[in-house]
């Protein structure tokens, strides 16, 4: 099949990208968000090929997959006629939560994909059908050293994020250990938290380098309160990294017991952050868990296979 898709998730379209079909992305002369193009920091196959918009009603397409609310006014005046519509919604719902109503809901013809069963359970979709396609990994390999003492913490923007990711929480960790905090937008945090330096140091790196920098930090610590499914939670269980995470959202699906700690009582996280961090072998065991229930779940084949499976149905 030719799928035109826009780049929005970089980690998620990596892994669907892996598929066996031909990947239309948009690109503008800017690469600013509705034509970003091919991604420069993934490692992403020869099948994703790169179509300004006054050239894609002249592509064969056979399902769009949508990802924003904007992007149905863009099949209609880019590719002027509407394939099979698939939207795939990343998030889970912000406002008026558990009344949230999804921008796909009743949208004629269109098939609508959570990436967790929570956001499905909390989003209105109105008459659109719904399905579920959990989460794929590349799988990274199992690169956990732990040699460093430290707790990984992976968060984009978390000082304009806040609560939401749970920055206020840090503190609190980087009193149980050192932090080592990746991602974008993370440079100054340690001074907006009112942390020394060596308590709390930000990274960042691309993601090749981030997984093996992740890899060498003892315990991964996810203090995320609101968000669909980290991709970085799963990514360092992949890795075979013990993991300590808020139970929240989808959380206590994707961490088994045995695989890390997971609670919404902060003195039981942070308990279980100093201990792993003073039993490196314990912590081996646990990250071993980890990335055996990553790799059941969240494995790269399971995922494609779904994706198989439901665009044959909605293009039959």
């Amino acid at each position: 099949m030719r799928i035109l898709l826009w780049h929005v998730h970089g980690s998620w379209t990596t892994a669907f990208v892996q598929g066996p079909h031909t990947y239309v992305v948009p690109v503008t002369p800017d690469r600013g968000p509705d034509g970003l193009g091919r991604a420069r920091t993934f490692d992403w196959p020869n099948t994703v090929v790169e179509v300004p918009p006054e050239r894609l009603a002249e592509q064969d397409v056979d399902v769009v997959v949508l990802q924003r609310p904007h992007e149905i006014g863009l099949v209609d005046r880019w590719l002027r006629r509407r394939p099979p519509l698939v939207y795939l919604e990343h998030n889970a719902p912000h406002g008026d939560v558990p009344d949230t109503r999804h921008p796909a809901a009743d949208i004629p013809g269109a098939t609508l994909v959570h990436v967790t069963h929570f956001n499905r359970l909390m989003w209105d979709a109105g008459s659109t059908p719904t399905t579920v396609i959990e989460h794929g990994i590349v799988d990274p390999g199992p690169l956990w050293t732990g040699e460093l003492p430290h707790a990984a913490v992976v968060v984009n923007e978390p000082v304009r994020r806040g609560r939401t990711t749970g920055t206020d929480l840090l503190p609190q960790f980087a009193a149980a250990a050192p932090l080592d905090v990746f991602g974008m937008g993370t440079e100054g945090l340690a001074a907006h938290l009112g942390l020394p330096a060596d308590r709390c140091r930000s990274h960042e790196l691309t993601q090749a380098r981030l997984h093996a920098e992740m890899a060498r930090r003892r315990v991964y610590v996810h203090p995320v309160r609101w968000t669909s499914l980290g991709l970085s939670l799963l990514e360092a269980m992949h890795l075979g990294m013990p993991v300590v995470a808020l139970a929240t959202t989808e959380v206590t699906e994707a961490v088994p017991p045995g695989a890390g700690v997971v609670s919404n009582r902060l003195d039981v996280l942070t308990d279980a952050v100093r201990e792993f961090v003073a039993d490196p072998l314990g912590a081996r065991r646990t990250g071993d868990l980890a990335r055996a229930a990553a790799l059941a779940r969240y494995g790269l084949p399971r995922f494609l296979d779904d994706w198989e499976r439901l665009l044959k149905e909605v293009t039959r």
